[in-house]
């Protein structure tokens, strides 16, 4: 088992010049570090915002809204989904880091939407474990989102509930769509 990639044979050998992926990656972790300067700055993001959105690759967080190092706390993970997890990296965002307001963002074309919960039992019959955890999966995004913001507005463990805003984001246009909580 690897903890990398290998080099890509096809149009994507462009991107990785040698090596793997991670390779690359601590190359130009490198670069990057020869020209840093320590921006100062606490783990207490400046606008008191964490924004939870899924991993798609395509999701620009940053650039879609503007935002800029050190401005939020950003949790991601497949489908932006509110799960255990989500909650006490809020959790610790709101208690211990100063946020006050919660962003959930999806997205159209999510993977979560092709697929089901009968992946686990695929990964149970090919490995010999079932997974403790749930795919999540869903069909309708903005029902997804309102249920996000569900699960976040009745957690016990989060001081701030007032401000939770769910939004579909585009990966055709780029706009986030806001989603009526009911």
């Amino acid at each position: 088992m690897t903890t990398s990639a290998s080099v890509p044979a096809g149009p994507e050998a462009a991107i990785v010049t040698g090596g793997t992926v991670t390779d690359r990656l601590v190359e130009a972790n490198e670069q990057y570090a020869a020209a840093f300067s320590d921006p100062g700055m606490d783990a207490r993001p400046v606008l008191h915002v964490a924004i939870v959105a899924c991993m798609d690759a395509r999701l620009d967080l940053h650039a879609a809204l503007g935002l800029e190092l050190g401005d939020c706390h950003t949790i991601r993970n497949a489908g932006g989904v509110v799960t255990d997890d989500v909650i006490r990296s809020l959790t610790i965002s709101q208690r211990k880091l100063g946020t006050r307001s919660i962003v959930l963002i999806h997205h159209t074309g999510c993977g979560l939407e092709s697929i089901t919960e009968d992946f686990r039992s695929e990964l149970e019959m090919e490995v010999g474990q079932r997974p403790a955890w749930a795919v999540e999966s869903f069909r309708d995004v903005d029902q997804d989102v309102r249920q996000s913001m569900q699960r976040v507005r009745t957690s016990p463990f989060l001081l701030h509930t007032d401000d939770v805003r769910g939004f579909v984001f585009d990966v055709k246009s780029g706009l986030l769509r806001e989603i009526d909580p009911s």
